[in-house]
């Protein structure tokens, strides 16, 4: 039923050739030649950033979500850009290679692992958190948003103009568009709409060369970045997106059960039903001792027709009237990132979240768990701490897109994609090393039940255990072994667009796409 789109499984447990690098003295003439050539390209100071400017770290925090990369030991970046015109990028990626620094381009600042924002070698930080912009269009059902806006942001401005369009994209506010739709965009639409990638018409790339494309002179390269990630391959300066319809009232829902309530039996019959996947919260209280399962869904229509359904389709779950809640769509984002629906949607504006400790990983499922295995990973679960596991559904329209119709190559077959997330309080190397250690331990537990050869992984959960490269000196080699582990097929492809429209391979990072070799 392509309405009910999300009971997410969520085990929600509370329990190619580089530069060389700089020398001290020549980072100082190499800043000096870089600030000089914003300068010679009508690039206002304003917008530039030194270590010496009291703005600095204040700047550079602001949108750094993992407390594991804000402290002293994380390399800072020489200066800081925040661009207020599209033009002040064109710049920054200009004077930049010229002076051999990279950059890093930050949106909002989620990337699990700070890729966006820090790097072992000298950088630039570009943070595009002033590119917001956002124009609707209510008559043509698209948008243009500038690839520093957020999520939130975003649902605010459609929610401002209607309550029957919406579009496709994750749950939490704060997360900025740019990387977020181009690692793929997974959302509780997904099971009748599909990705924020799928329902994307054009986009404004500013590319090695400093030159701004759009859909129809960037050829290939609007493929690779629809889940191939942007950093790769250029700076994202905005998106066109189509927007998609909702009715004016929708039901948002969540029913908890314990093990000994039957949980896990329903859980399995959630996985069991390929039509019918859901998201789910594995969870404990505070004593640790126990796991409780929590259904939490959202259906396009109203209450009394998913109790119809759900009685005759999933009565394992016990659904009753009072456990759905009836909110406009907006509402439910509001609901999903915990916030109570009775607060103005002024809440979505808020482009700030407190920073954490935490980890994640992330895992895709092509074939129904074992009922008789779920013990065990219950068993590796209690043994985390805080931590949650999210089973996010696929099926539905998923199913229907063809693989190769963008680069995100995770389509048809895949029942979930699963997400291991980790956090914690304390300071220190030994309580990471810790909680990171305990994530890992589950993240093995459930090995024989995921995708092997490779064991295939999410790139908007980024993870370093996946495989890094050196960004000095890149090898191909070590590139294949996350490229295919978040591409797929599609690495290769991916690889060959790379090397024709940025081959000198300026954008890279520790787990960016090389150029493909030419002796390959």
């Amino acid at each position: 039923m392509s309405n009910l789109l999300l009971i997410i499984p969520l085990l929600l447990l509370l329990s190619t050739s580089a530069p060389p690098s700089l020398g001290l003295a020549h980072q100082s003439t190499s800043i000096s030649a870089f600030r000089q050539c914003l300068q010679n390209h009508n690039h206002s100071d304003a917008v530039l950033y030194l270590p010496t400017n009291s703005s600095f770290l204040p700047v550079l925090n602001a949108y750094i979500h993992n407390k594991r990369f804000i402290g002293p030991a994380t390399a800072k970046p020489l200066a800081i850009v925040t661009p207020t015109h599209e033009s002040h990028v064109q710049a920054t990626v200009l004077c930049a290679k010229a002076n051999n620094l990279q950059i890093r381009t930050r949106s909002g600042g989620h990337d699990y692992e700070g890729l966006s924002y820090r790097s072992p070698s000298p950088f630039i930080l570009l943070d595009l958190n002033n590119l917001r912009r956002i124009e609707l269009d209510v008559e043509t059902e698209t948008a243009w948003v500038e690839a520093g806006a957020t999520l939130g942001e975003l649902y605010y401005a459609i929610a401002n103009k209607t309550n029957t369009l919406a579009f496709p994209a994750g749950v939490c506010p704060s997360i900025g568009v740019g990387g977020h739709f181009a690692g793929g965009g997974y959302g509780n639409l997904l099971r009748k709409y599909g990705l924020s990638v799928d329902n994307v018409l054009d986009a404004r790339v500013v590319d090695a060369r400093g030159e701004i494309l759009n859909r129809s002179t960037m050829g290939d390269l609007f493929w690779a970045i629809r889940g191939g990630g942007g950093a790769s391959f250029g700076v994202i300066l905005s998106w066109k997106v189509k927007l998609v319809r909702v009715p004016e009232v929708v039901t948002a829902f969540q029913v908890d059960r314990w093990l000994d309530q039957g949980a896990s039996d329903i859980f399995y019959r959630s996985v069991e039903k390929s039509e019918f996947t859901m998201p789910q919260v594995v969870t404990t209280p505070e004593n640790k001792t126990k796991v409780m399962i929590s259904f939490v869904g959202e259906y396009l229509g109203r209450t009394k027709d998913l109790v119809s359904y759900l009685s005759r389709s999933f009565p394992e779950l016990g659904f009753r009237e009072v456990d759905g809640k009836e909110m406009s769509w907006v509402e439910t984002v509001l609901f999903w990132a915990m916030i109570p629906v009775n607060k103005p949607l002024e809440v979505l504006l808020n482009r700030k979240s407190e920073p954490s400790y935490f980890k994640s990983k992330s895992d895709y499922v092509t074939e129904i768990i074992p009922r008789e295995a779920l013990p065990g990973i219950w068993d590796a679960l209690l043994k985390v701490g805080p931590c949650f596991t999210q089973w996010n559904p696929y099926g539905g329209r998923m199913a229907e897109i063809d693989t190769d119709e963008a680069a995100y190559a995770h389509r048809a077959g895949y029942l979930f994609k699963v997400q291991y997330y980790v956090w914690w309080v304390e300071d220190g190397e030994e309580a990471e090393a810790r909680h990171v250690g305990a994530l890992d331990a589950l993240h093995e537990a459930v090995t024989p039940y995921v995708t092997k050869e490779p064991r295939e992984a999410y790139l908007n959960y980024r993870d370093l255990e996946n495989g890094v490269n050196s960004v000095e000196k890149p090898e191909w080699s070590k590139a294949k072994v996350y490229g295919e582990k978040y591409f797929k097929g599609h690495f290769e492809r991916l690889a060959k667009i790379k090397a024709e429209f940025d081959p000198e391979n300026f954008f890279r990072d520790q787990q960016s796409i090389p150029p493909f070799p030419h002796s390959h």
